[in-house]
C-alpha cells in the first residue's frame, strides 16, 4: 500500500506538470480551433531559459532557493509569454482566414524552427540544472517519502491551475475569452476585441508552458533540445483526456495521465512508461472521443 501511494504522489507531481502544458492546448484550441504543435517547443524553451537565468543571475545565492524560484519562474513566463505573441502574430495570425490545413503546418514549421534554434544555441547534448539549489529534506508522512521539490512542484502546478480557473470563471476578462471561445463574431457584435483576446490566449499558454519547463528542470535536473516533442505529446493526451478546449478537463487529464503512467512504470516496466500514455489516448478516442468532461463545442442555431 505505501508503494502505491508513493507512487500516486509521484504521478499527481508529474501530472501537474502535464497539466499546465496541456492547458496552452486547450486555450489555443478552445478560441481559434488549432493545435499549436510549437507548443511544447515554448516549454523546452521555458526549461532552458530557466538553467540560463539561473546560472547568469544567480538569484538563488542572493535571495533564497524559494524566493529564487518564484523570480526566475516569473521570469521565465514573461519572457516565453512574449514568444508565444510573436509566434502568433508570424506564424498564425496571418492564416486566420485560410484552409485550416495551413496554419497546421504553419505550427509544425514553427515546432521545427524553435527545437533547432535551441540545438544551435545550446548545443545537442543535455543540459543539468544546479543539483545543490534546494536542501536535501523530504517529509516522511506514515511511510512516504516526499522530497521538497515534488512538494513545491505540485503545489505551485495546483495554484496556478486554480488561479487560470478562477480567473476564466469569474473575472470580466475570462468571461470575454469564454465568449470568444463560443463565437467570435457574436463576441465582436458584443463589443469584444477578438484579437486581443487571442493575443491574452497566447500570453497565459505559453506563460504556463515556461512555468512547467523550470519545474521539469528542478525536478529532474536535466533537460534536452528534443523534450518538448514527447512532453508535448503526453500534453496533447492530457488535454484530450479531459476534453480538448476544456480547462477543468485539461487539470483533470493531466493529473490522470501522470498518475497511470507512475502506477503503469511501478507495476508493469518503466520501458512501457510512454507507451501507456499513448495506449490510454487510443483507448478514450475510441470509448469517449469527446474526453472525460466533453470538449467544449459550443452550439449553433
Amino acid at each position: 500500500m505505501e508503494e502505491f501511494l508513493q507512487q500516486f504522489i509521484n504521478g499527481l507531481c508529474v501530472g501537474g506538470i502535464y497539466a499546465l502544458i496541456a492547458l496552452g492546448y486547450t486555450m489555443v484550441y478552445g478560441v481559434l480551433k488549432l493545435i499549436n504543435f510549437a507548443h511544447g517547443d515554448l516549454f523546452t524553451i521555458g526549461a532552458y531559459l530557466g538553467l540560463t537565468l539561473l546560472i547568469s543571475l544567480g538569484l538563488a545565492d542572493h535571495i533564497g532557493p524559494v524566493a529564487g524560484i518564484f523570480l526566475l519562474s516569473l521570469m521565465v513566463m514573461g519572457l516565453v509569454a512574449v514568444l508565444g505573441v510573436i509566434l502568433e502574430r508570424v506564424a498564425y495570425r496571418p492564416l486566420r482566414h485560410s484552409p485550416r490545413l495551413s496554419a497546421v503546418v504553419s505550427a509544425l514549421g514553427a515546432s521545427i524552427f524553435f527545437q533547432n534554434a535551441v540545438m544551435l544555441i545550446y548545443g545537442a547534448r543535455f543540459q543539468v540544472y544546479p543539483q545543490d539549489l534546494l536542501p536535501k529534506i523530504a517529509l516522511n508522512i506514515f511511510g512516504l517519502y516526499i522530497p521538497l521539490i515534488r512538494i513545491l512542484v505540485l503545489a505551485a502546478s495546483v495554484i496556478m491551475m486554480l488561479a487560470l480557473y478562477l480567473f476564466i470563471q469569474k473575472t470580466t476578462i475570462g468571461t470575454a475569452i469564454r465568449a470568444a471561445a463560443i463565437d467570435q463574431k457574436a463576441a465582436q457584435l458584443m463589443g469584444i476585441n477578438v484579437n486581443a483576446v487571442i493575443t491574452l490566449v497566447f500570453i497565459i499558454g505559453p506563460a504556463l508552458g515556461g512555468f512547467a519547463g523550470v519545474m521539469v528542470g528542478l525536478l529532474y535536473g536535466q533537460i534536452k533540445f528534443t523534450m518538448g516533442w514527447i512532453y508535448g505529446l503526453k500534453a496533447f493526451t492530457a488535454a484530450i483526456l479531459g476534453g480538448i478546449g476544456n480547462i477543468p478537463g485539461a487539470m483533470l487529464g493531466g493529473l490522470i495521465l501522470g498518475v497511470i503512467e507512475a502506477l503503469g512504470a511501478a507495476y508493469l516496466s518503466i520501458a512501457w512508461k510512454d507507451a501507456i500514455a499513448f495506449l490510454v489516448l487510443i483507448v478514450i478516442l475510441i470509448v469517449r472521443p469527446t474526453g472525460l468532461l466533453g470538449e467544449r463545442v459550443a452550439e449553433k442555431v
